[in-house]
């Protein structure tokens, strides 16, 4: 059958991807319309109809600031008159044809509906963090759904929006639920105690479907974006939404989800959900947690656990641990040595800490822990095995003669950077006789000269010849602070020296997941008729961009505002 192609370009005609869905899908079903293709006019859009033989050469040449609509038509006559209804298909919009009412600026939107306390943003990357700054500016919480946002604009609004005490989620934020109000794509589920935090959309809806299923609801769910956990970004957005849904009375258990951290913040936001004092049950993808749970925290290895741990949490009557009980101590901006002769004890402390201290060192490192360069010099926090191959050569092993460890304990103490310092003491056959005999007076004179804190892991029995009790007797007496286990020698360390939130930014208000959600919706039309659906008040602007499109216009116009 022959066939003829027709196509139109409109310059600067910017239509958001429902619109050109809805548009593209009435055009198909036009009388003699075989095929259509209606795209913005990017390399990418053009590549994808020049491969369904939808891109004629007259519009090769589009810009991405155009509208681009391709007939594929058995006829002249048909693809004319399919290109002839654009405009009326256009003005059939989901919000009812009412776009001539609807203010064409956020300002105007805002003006219109001064309550609205939500801005949601869903138009084209390069444009997002405009519309973004300019929510912020006016004071409302950014829900930003468009991707493609530079990094540095995300780091910029999320400080300034964190400085203002403002939400600020996203980009490609998918979804969020604040006070019985879906955002984005979110799941319809019955309100409750469970309060979530995540990077990651799907993983936030999985998670409170499945609490839903279960029985248990949501209070609120609060998405950051998919960037936040990153190192660039620092976790930004999750802190600020932690610490909201920790001060939140309504949240009696947390969920954090993300996609696979930066360590150095997935260390910080454990640390900073260790201090909620609340419940916190952990999820993060490809990421090895210490223990199956350590003080607040419960880790999770998939979604549907995550939901499940947290309503057994809320039905077991799960209540929040004093802050007290898990400070540890007072916080030291100082680094940690631990210095082992046991090689599993070090491996053991490495799992126990990997999560909370960032960077850690070891010359016998696990995954997730920075090979040592040099094993006869510490860097940052470092865990020692003193007993590995390279360090015992022409020497007896660390557990028999304590030698070369007393003299480590000495380097590693005048370092500044050093606040505390771990060693194991490991008794039984073939161990040194009486290990404290020489290690208190070598602990004693670290602390009269450097008031270092040394924690000691002791490993044996009474029955041991060196006479556990005695050993701990002598070593608490000296100054050291004594467990029996590794584990819970790394849970004090981790609370003491663990990561924090850097210093900044200024609360959010509790009233953003109390208030009624009024929105301003800039972009996809869709997100503007699932609010309406959930009742909520919610103004759509008439979004265009800037000097039609035209980027170097629109430098122009951002300096002449600056």
């Amino acid at each position: 059958m022959s066939s003829v192609v027709r196509s139109e370009i409109r310059s600067g005609a910017y239509a958001d991807s429902i619109v050109l869905m809805q548009l593209q899908s009435a055009l198909t079903r036009l009388p003699g319309v075989i095929d259509a293709g209606v795209v913005m006019g990017t390399k990418v859009n053009l590549d994808l109809l020049a491969s369904s033989d939808l891109l004629p050469e007259s519009a090769a040449a589009a810009g991405a600031d155009d509208l681009v609509v391709v007939i594929k038509a058995e006829s002249d006559e048909a693809a004319e008159g399919a290109l002839g209804q654009i405009d009326s298909l256009l003005a059939r919009r989901s919000t009812g044809g009412d776009s001539e009412h609807c203010p064409r600026s956020l300002a105007a939107a805002i003006k219109a509906r001064p309550d609205s306390n939500w801005v949601l943003i869903s138009v084209p990357g390069r444009w997002a963090a405009g519309v973004a700054r300019e929510a912020v500016d006016l004071g409302r919480h950014v829900f930003l759904y468009s991707d493609n946002v530079p990094l540095e604009d995300e780091i910029q609004l999320k400080q300034e929006a964190a400085s203002k005490g403002l939400l600020f989620l996203g980009p490609d934020c998918g979804t969020t639920i604040v006070n019985g109000v879906g955002l984005g794509f979110a799941n319809r589920v019955r309100r409750g105690a469970i309060g979530l935090v995540g990077a990651s959309g799907t993983g936030l809806q999985a998670v409170t479907a499945r609490i839903h299923e279960l029985g248990g609801g949501v209070s609120h769910a609060l998405g950051t974006g998919g960037r936040d956990l990153t190192a660039e970004v620092a976790g930004i957005a999750a802190h600020e939404t932690l610490d909201l849904l920790a001060r939140d009375p309504d949240t009696r258990v947390i969920v954090l989800v993300s996609k696979p951290p930066a360590p150095r913040v997935a260390a910080g936001l454990l640390s900073a959900a260790r201090a909620t004092g609340k419940p916190v049950v952990v999820h993060f993808f490809d990421f090895a947690p210490p223990a199956h749970s350590l003080d607040n925290l419960h880790f999770t290895n998939s979604l549907s656990r995550a939901a499940e741990l947290a309503v057994e949490l809320i039905e077991g009557g799960a209540e929040p641990i004093a802050k007290a009980e898990i400070a540890g101590g007072e916080h030291r901006p100082s680094h940690l040595r631990g210095l082992f002769a046991g090689g599993s004890l070090a491996v053991e402390a490495q799992e126990g800490l990997r999560p909370f201290l960032t960077p850690l060192h070891s010359n016998v490192p696990i995954a997730g822990v920075e090979r040592l360069a040099d094993p006869t010099r510490s860097q940052g926090h470092t865990i020692l095995d003193l007993g590995s191959d390279e360090l015992t050569v022409g020497r007896l092993h660390p557990m028999m003669d304590q030698q070369l460890r007393i003299d480590r304990l000495r380097q590693e103490a005048a370092d500044p950077q050093v606040g505390l310092l771990l060693l194991d003491v490991v008794l039984g056959y073939g161990a040194h006789p009486d290990p404290a005999a020489e290690l208190v007076p070598a602990i004693e004179e670290i602390r009269r000269e450097h008031e270092l804190e040394v924690v000691a892991v002791v490993i044996g029995t009474e029955e041991d010849e060196q006479e556990i009790s005695s050993q701990i007797e002598r070593l608490t007496a000296a100054g050291a602070r004594v467990f029996r286990t590794v584990t819970e020698a790394t849970t004090y360390i981790s609370r003491v020296l663990a990561a924090r939130r850097p210093t900044g930014g200024t609360p959010v208000a509790l009233d953003v997941l109390s208030s009624p959600v009024a929105a301003i919706n800039v972009g996809l039309e869709t997100f503007y008729d699932s609010l309406t659906g959930q009742g909520v008040e919610t103004v759509q602007v008439e979004w265009r961009p800037p000097a039609g499109g035209n980027a170097q216009l629109t430098s122009i116009l951002e300096r002449m505002k600056g």
